[in-house]
């Protein structure tokens, strides 16, 4: 009877100890690298050439992996999708340009999307053409006089490489950006080198298509508002559906992710522009950025950009939340400034597996005049 008891006991323990040890190998992730990292894929390919970079402030190499642990893997069970996050040191890496010239690789011009190469523009802020103080190199705005890149500006190139991190959101300028860019270098017969990141909503894909007849620059291909794509996995279908305007496709190569987990929310370390400062924004960025279009702010000008909204058209009978739009980092000129806005605080809502049109329809119903809300 004591000796089953014991022998009982024992395999319990046993199973515990293999269940322990099964739970941690699952709770682990291998940490993702990017593009960037894997020199060793790239670096044979642009040696010796002439290079062309399009990048701003989230193009880095990173010195040294992330490591996983236990406070890195949280669960919302709410959302049901596990929550990588990232703790990466500010001084943990080095921009991609100062990396390769280090190297000895000869960089030519840096090219520069919205919000510049520095990444400190105002959203639809006019980019200038520059040099950057610390290299000498040349900058090329492609968000100034022109946003697609001419013949001559690229006649001096060998090769182009293009390192921007992206959101997962159709309208987020940097895409079409690298659809002028590989439209010129495939006119142009000038290979396009796409060094991959993760995609922080890429664990979903929803909205409409784009209808395209309202094709423009926030919005020139196809596909939904939450596309589900990474910016390197972008170039491709780009290519592959025949979008560019040109005789033939792009040479085009990406050097994609490793250890990449779409069911994994990637937690961007560097913030990818100035008015998405963590990853409640970025993720709730795709809703919100519909009310750009309305008289309702998105919260420029405060401190919780694309986490809450208001406008002084909403009721504080109907909405207890309130807040008053500053000029700030990011926005000069934010939409109602200095005006008391009504509206919600969602920087503790639930993370999002879906585009939420509710706050939109909430907001519509509530303002007092509905004909200046679009």
């Amino acid at each position: 009877m004591r000796l089953n008891l014991f022998k009982n006991t024992v395999l319990l323990f046993v199973v515990i100890v293999l269940s322990c040890g099964n739970s941690n190998k699952q709770s682990h992730k291998p940490t993702v690298i990017v593009g960037a990292n894997q020199l060793g894929h790239y670096f044979p390919l642009i040696k010796g050439k002439n290079i062309g970079v399009v990048a701003n402030q989230t193009s880095v190499i990173f010195k040294t992996p992330n490591k996983d642990s236990d406070d890195n893997l949280l669960q919302n069970d709410n959302a049901n999708t596990k929550l990588l996050v990232t703790k990466t040191n500010p001084s943990s890496h080095t921009h991609l340009v100062d990396s390769l010239l280090s190297l000895g690789i000869q960089i030519r011009k840096v090219f520069a999307p919205e919000h510049g190469y520095r990444g400190k523009a105002d959203a639809g802020e006019f980019v200038k053409d520059g040099v950057d103080i610390k290299s000498g190199i040349p900058i090329v705005s492609l968000y100034g006089t022109k946003k697609k890149p001419n013949r001559e500006v690229l006649s001096d190139l060998d090769l182009i490489i293009f390192d921007i991190q992206g959101v997962g959101a159709r309208f987020y300028t940097f895409v079409s950006t690298l659809h002028y860019m590989m439209e010129t270098c495939a006119e142009l017969g000038i290979p396009v080198l796409v060094l991959d990141r993760p995609n922080p909503n890429g664990h979903f894909i929803d909205g409409p298509v784009l209808d395209m007849t309202y094709s423009s620059f926030v919005g020139m291909h196809p596909v939904p508002i939450v596309h589900g794509m990474t910016i390197g996995e972008y170039a491709q279908m780009i290519n592959g559906e025949g979008w560019l305007d040109s005789s033939k496709p792009c040479d085009l190569t990406v050097i994609p992710l490793a250890n990449y987990d779409r069911n994994i929310v990637y937690d961007l370390p560097i913030k990818p522009s100035p008015n998405l400062p963590n990853a409640k924004a970025i993720n709730l960025y795709p809703s919100l950025c519909l009310f750009e279009g309305t008289n309702v702010s998105a919260g420029r000008g405060t401190s919780l950009q694309f986490q809450i909204f208001g406008s002084p058209f909403l009721s504080s009978s109907v909405f207890d939340y309130s807040f008053t739009p500053q000029p700030n980092f990011g926005a000069k000129f934010p939409m109602h400034k200095n005006k008391l806005c009504f509206g919600k605080n969602l920087s503790q809502s639930d993370h999002l597996n879906l585009l939420n049109l509710e706050w939109l329809k909430e907001a519509y119903d509530n303002t007092a005049d509905k004909n200046t809300f679009f």
